[in-house]
Parts: structure tokens; sequence; C-alpha cells
């Protein structure tokens, strides 16, 4: 008796509600029928809770991973796409040479200028040849307020107040319309061999005056910077830079520094006579 209470003292402390013994224990209580009904009934249940999986596994065929085979005409019947890729930073996109030629082409095309527009005169006066620009593109007349200024710097330089005429006027452009350049810098040309060959055919002078920046600008190559200033001029010689007649009578104030240049320019042609 004092085996079994401590067999049930053992099984209470390990929780065990009900136990089967496999062989008869001796001093041991008869076992009870209800407590063996459950476990005679649970056998059925176990075998048809394990015949269920066994079932459903023979229904459903076994998962098998793909083929190579078959990845291989995916990738064949598959179409391939292209994403563009920008261009790396540093390397410069390749162009076409007909287009390079194009630009080039283009900007070695110089860019037109607009010709100059202006009239000179040629005289001869004494030692000196005078070019002077024409304010109203004609040649001067006897009372023309810029005749009789340009007489008045003739007698104060000692040189005869009525000087000639040597050619036609120079106008500029030539031609209204045409396909030559008549530009600044073939204007300079030719106003330059225009007075060359005059002064050729004539004595040989001292000094020529270019009168207004017309003169100045394309025949002695210089700009308004030379006013009153000396200028050797190849193929011209000795050159002398005076403002425009038309200047001088709107700007008198400019008279003052011109009698003061040329007493020191005079020398040069007061010498030859």
């Amino acid at each position: 008796m004092i085996a079994e209470l401590r067999r049930r003292a053992y099984l209470s402390a390990m929780q065990v509600a009900s136990w089967l013994p496999r062989v008869e224990l001796p001093f041991a209580a008869p076992s009870r029928p209800e407590l063996l009904q459950p476990l005679v009934e649970a056998e059925p249940e176990q075998e048809v809770a394990a015949a269920v999986p066994q079932a459903v596994a023979e229904a459903v065929p076994a998962y098998e991973p793909p083929r190579a085979e078959t990845a291989v005409v995916e990738a064949v019947t598959r179409p391939k796409i292209e994403v563009p890729r920008p261009a790396p930073q540093g390397r410069m996109a390749k162009v076409e040479p007909a287009t390079v030629d194009a630009e080039t082409q283009v900007t070695s095309q110089p860019t037109p200028v607009a010709p100059p527009r202006f009239a000179l005169q040629l005289l001869r006066a004494g030692a000196c040849a005078v070019l002077v620009e024409l304010p109203t593109g004609e040649p001067l007349q006897g009372r023309d307020p810029a005749y009789l200024l340009l007489k008045d710097l003739l007698r104060a330089a000692g040189l005869p107040d009525s000087p000639q005429l040597i050619g036609e006027p120079v106008r500029w452009p030539l031609l209204v319309r045409g396909q030559i350049d008549q530009g600044p810098q073939a204007a300079l040309e030719y106003v330059q061999s225009f007075v060359g060959a005059r002064l050729e055919e004539q004595e040989p002078c001292s000094c020529l005056w270019l009168v207004g920046l017309p003169a100045i600008r394309f025949a002695g190559e210089a700009t308004a910077d030379a006013y009153n200033r000396e200028l050797q001029v190849e193929g011209l010689g000795a050159a002398w830079a005076l403002p425009g007649l038309e200047l001088l009578m709107d700007e008198p104030e400019r008279k003052r520094e011109l009698w003061q240049a040329m007493r020191r320019v005079r020398q040069r042609w007061l010498a030859a006579n």
C-alpha cells in the first residue's frame, strides 16, 4: 500500500492525471474501464490522420525544379531590350564629319562690313598737297564757309590761298551695286593708290595735308587721335593730320591747338621755298 501511495505521489508531481501500466503492478488497484475507452477509440483516428497526408501526397505530383534547357529556351525567345546609356563624363561624343565641315564653313565666312561713305578732294597749294574732306560731297565753291576757312588756313601757313584741283573728287563707295569688295580696307587701298598716282604726276611736295577724319583714316591709316600731328605714310611721305573743316567751324576751340601745331610743322614747307 505504501508503494501505491508513493507511485501516485510521483504521478501527481509529474502532473499525470491517468496512466496505464504495461504490466500488472503488485498491490495496485484494479483499472477502471472508463479510463481505457478513449485510448481504444483513438487508434482508428490516428490511422485516419496518418492516411490523409499520404493520399494528398499521391494525388498532387511532386514539384520538380525547371531544367536548364527551359531557361535557355526562354533566353532565346525573349527579345533583347537595349537601354541607351549616357556617355561617360570627360569623353566627347562622336560628331559626323559632315556636321563639323558645315559648322567650320559657316564660322569661317567673314562677317560683311558696310562700306564707308565719304568724299575727298585733292588740291595743290605751293609746296604742299591737300587732301580735304568735302562736307557736302560736292566740290568746294568760292563762297562756301568751309572753303573760306581752308583759305584762311593756307594763308596762316604761308601757302597760296587759291589751291588748284588735282583730278576729280573721290566718292566712296564707288558703285551703288556690285559684287566687288567696298569695305574699309578696299577704300584705304584705293585712296592711297589714287593720291600716290596723282602726286607722281606733280612736282615733289614737302607735306601732304590730311584734312578731316576720312582723309586721315583712308590715306594716313590713322584715327582721330592723330589730329594736329605729323605722320609718315608709306608711299606718300610726310603728312600732317588736321580736323575737318566742319568740325573746326562747329568747335572753334580746336583752332587754338591747330595754330600751335602749325607753328611747328610749317617749317617743313617754308624751308623748301
